[in-house]
């Protein structure tokens, strides 16, 4: 039987950063006011789905999707309010799934999705690539494939020895590569490599990464691109960490300034 298994270097950026990244978390103090901490949470949670969303092209504003979290009515397209109310819902309950669950994986789609597309929770049955400005930049495996290298894909990652926060990286890249459903396969990834970061720090819960990401849109796709033509997920794996690096910086940065 044909065994999937990511292809990747692990490069001297891609340990440098890492260590970046953990030698910061080791001197946040967690020991903070409880309010202003929740409070922070809570805007970098919206600033998270805010971000995931504006990368698939929702057109709410912060202010909007802060407002819909709060329950108030905003005007809208239906379809970009429900995306968020659906988010807001997935979000609301990612911290209590297992990183290593299909199951869960297929029950947060729904979620994500439920009312958005015919088979949310489902995988895909038909062909899909990734597009960048309406350039195919991937077309992914066949949909006939998509269930035995997920599960290949969820068992890689469950027993790697690499570091967590690099393990998370590499998910993330493979997922889009698989691009296992028919919509809604950005923001998943998104938010699964949030589940997996957390089990290596709660902190990466309330990191919203995504707000970086959704400012360095084509470097994203790029890095995509890159990685699939060399055959090496290193390449986003770097992008994917610097991202993360600057998210933690500034977020740490916030912390010392205001608590």
């Amino acid at each position: 039987m044909e065994t999937y298994s990511p292809i990747f270097i692990i490069s001297q950026d891609i340990l440098n950063l890492v260590h970046e990244i953990t030698s910061i978390l080791h001197n946040i103090d967690f020991n903070l006011d409880e309010t202003k901490v929740i409070n922070l949470c809570r805007e970098n949670r919206l600033k998270t789905i805010h971000s995931s969303l504006y990368i698939e092209a929702n057109s709410l504003s912060l202010q909007q999707v802060s407002d819909i979290a709060s329950g108030k009515q905003v005007i809208g397209l239906p379809k970009d309010v429900m995306e968020v109310k659906n988010a807001i819902i997935a979000y609301d309950e990612l911290l209590d799934c297992d990183p290593y669950s299909e199951k869960d994986l297929l029950n947060q789609h729904n979620l994500l999705m439920k009312g958005l597309i015919a088979n949310a929770g489902k995988y895909r049955s038909g062909g899909i690539g990734v597009f960048s400005d309406n350039i195919p930049i991937h077309v992914a495996p066949g949909a006939g494939r998509v269930p035995i290298l997920m599960s290949q894909l969820f068992k890689w990652v469950k027993n790697s020895e690499l570091h967590q926060i690099i393990k998370s990286c590499i998910f993330h890249y493979e997922f889009e590569f698989i691009h296992p459903f028919s919509d809604g396969n950005g923001r998943m990834g998104r938010m699964w490599q949030t589940l997996l970061l957390y089990q290596e720090n709660p902190f990466f819960a309330w990191l919203p990464v995504e707000t970086i990401i959704a400012m360095k849109q084509s470097e994203y796709y790029q890095a995509i691109r890159r990685s699939t033509n060399k055959n090496d997920s290193g390449i986003f794996v770097v992008f994917i960490l610097k991202a993360i690096l600057e998210s933690i910086s500034e977020s740490a940065d916030l912390m010392k300034r205001f608590f």
